[in-house]
């Protein structure tokens, strides 16, 4: 395990709140950008060392070796900074969702893109197999932003606990994001809700859906990794390159329905022609904040090289 000091831990916190920022919008994963910034095997690692047996390295060798077995350092410092963004940022992000929603898609739209060829050069060898998983990916991520919403508000308990291990699935998979899974569910009005009203009871119950789908489903994917890993790529690539339907930031509002408020809000959506779409379709800005966000992830890439090489 390597040595940290209080500054890597620290820009692990970041990487947090990156995280944390990108799980917040409906249409971006919070494992794109670990990937990014150069985290996402260490924390696949991490999870899935959290077992039935390293919990009983806590009964027979203690705290510390326990800690350091699960990697705890590292996984406290990166909860510490999702957490902190998802609370402060949830507000600020649902505001600019509905008051500037074609900025704000224009931005994760050039995100997601720099991060498909980022991804997509880890691949070493780009085998007939591959290429036929990329496009799996591409296909299948397509077919998911194209569905539409349940139209009911669920939130009784067992259903947030399985809607909390389905969304953290999505959460560590570059590509759909965990908070579009919610959309999709129904369950992601209730859950922002009750962030905004710090229910804490409801939380609690989706967090621990959460864990239960994390704790399994990482295993799997360190598996992949570990006997896959150009194959796994291949298909997380696509992935992504599917999920860009999803952010495209010009949308046709095909249907409409009224929430919890009473307010009238689109239901399901197609993607237009920037040309084609009725007002101001703030073309000039939408451009500039799409290469804003490509910057981001060459700058990401960067540091997180200059942190391998130090």
């Amino acid at each position: 395990m390597q040595q940290r000091n209080f500054i890597h831990y620290l820009v692990i916190t970041l990487k947090g709140m990156a995280m944390g920022a990108a799980d917040v919008v409906p249409g971006v994963s919070g494992g794109t950008i670990a990937f990014i910034s150069g985290i996402y095997e260490e924390l696949l690692t991490s999870i899935s060392s959290i077992k039935i047996s390293s919990i009983k390295l806590l009964k027979n060798k203690g705290f510390k070796v326990f800690w350091e077995t699960i990697n705890g350092n590292f996984l406290v410092a990166l909860l510490i900074g999702i957490f902190i963004s998802i609370l402060s940022l949830a507000k600020l992000i649902s505001w600019l969702l509905e008051n500037k929603p074609i900025l704000v898609w224009s931005f994760f739209f050039g995100l997601v893109l720099a991060s498909i060829l980022f991804i997509g050069k880890q691949i070493t060898r780009w085998s007939a197999l591959a290429v036929v998983l990329f496009m799996v990916g591409a296909l299948v991520a397509y077919y998911i932003t194209t569905l539409q919403p349940l139209v009911s508000e669920n939130s009784s308990p067992l259903f947030l606990f399985i809607a909390g291990a389905l969304a953290i699935c999505a959460m560590i998979l570059p590509g759909i994001s965990g908070s579009f899974i919610l959309v999709l569910l129904g369950a992601y009005k209730p859950v922002l809700d009750a962030i905004h009203d710090r229910d804490f009871k409801m939380l609690a119950i989706v967090i621990s859906g959460g864990v239960v789908g994390l704790l399994t489903f990482s295993k799997v994917l360190k598996w992949l990794f570990n006997h896959y890993k150009n194959l796994t790529l291949a298909v997380l690539t696509g992935f992504i390159l599917g999920s860009l339907n999803k952010i495209w930031p010009w949308k046709e509002t095909l249907t409409w329905r009224t929430n919890s408020h009473g307010v009238k809000v689109p239901f399901n959506e197609q993607s237009i022609s920037p040309f084609s779409f009725e007002g101001d379709a703030q073309l000039t800005m939408a451009i500039l904040l799409a290469l804003v966000g490509f910057a981001v992830i060459i700058i990401l890439e960067r540091i997180a090289k200059l942190s391998k090489s130090h």
